[in-house]
């Protein structure tokens, strides 16, 4: 048979572990903000960038403050949420340049003098002279398709355009005069 006996050391009997101090955010915050600002502006190369990624961190950290205080290094947990949000940016803003890069910028040369001249002829053109010249030449229209569009007779048309015609020749002949002389 074995006995045992109960040795004890002066003093009180033993408790609970004791507590690690309370971890309060805004002294984890002005401790560590910096930090990591330092870390994530050199990861991203902008200093602006680098403040709001961390800043957004511990705005995450600080919603989940409870869990978060009870991790082993909360510090990491932040580090790590930051260094993610730098890294969700970086693949949105590569994606958003891809795609930029495949849409194909067409330039389009300004209007010719030579237009900027037509159109300022037949802007003197009465209304309906004007409807008449640009559906049958720009549209391509036929006298018979325009006549029919404006419910007239195939004999107004003709005279729209003859009269469209005719003022368009005299406001171009006086536009390339101008232009001769200067």
């Amino acid at each position: 048979m074995t006995v045992t006996r109960d040795v004890r050391v002066a003093g009180p009997p033993p408790g609970p572990a004791p507590q690690p101090p309370e971890l309060i955010f805004d002294d984890f915050y002005h401790a560590h903000f910096r930090g990591l600002v330092v870390q994530l502006t050199a990861y991203t190369g902008d200093l602006g960038q680098a403040q709001d990624l961390v800043q957004e961190a511990f705005c995450r950290a600080y919603v989940r403050w409870d869990r978060v205080a009870g991790y082993e290094d909360p510090l990491a947990w932040v580090r790590k949420v930051a260094w993610n949000l730098g890294h969700h940016r970086w693949r949105r803003l590569r994606t958003a340049e891809r795609f930029l890069r495949r849409q194909r910028e067409t330039h389009v040369a300004g209007p010719t003098p030579d237009r900027v001249a037509l159109d300022q002829a037949l802007a003197q053109l009465p209304p309906k002279q004007r409807r008449a010249v640009v559906l049958h030449y720009l549209a391509d229209l036929t006298v018979a398709e325009i006549a029919a569009q404006e419910q007239v007779a195939e004999g107004t048309v003709k005279s729209w355009l003859h009269r469209g015609r005719t003022t368009l020749a005299t406001h171009l002949r006086e536009t390339t005069e101008e232009v001769r002389d200067a």
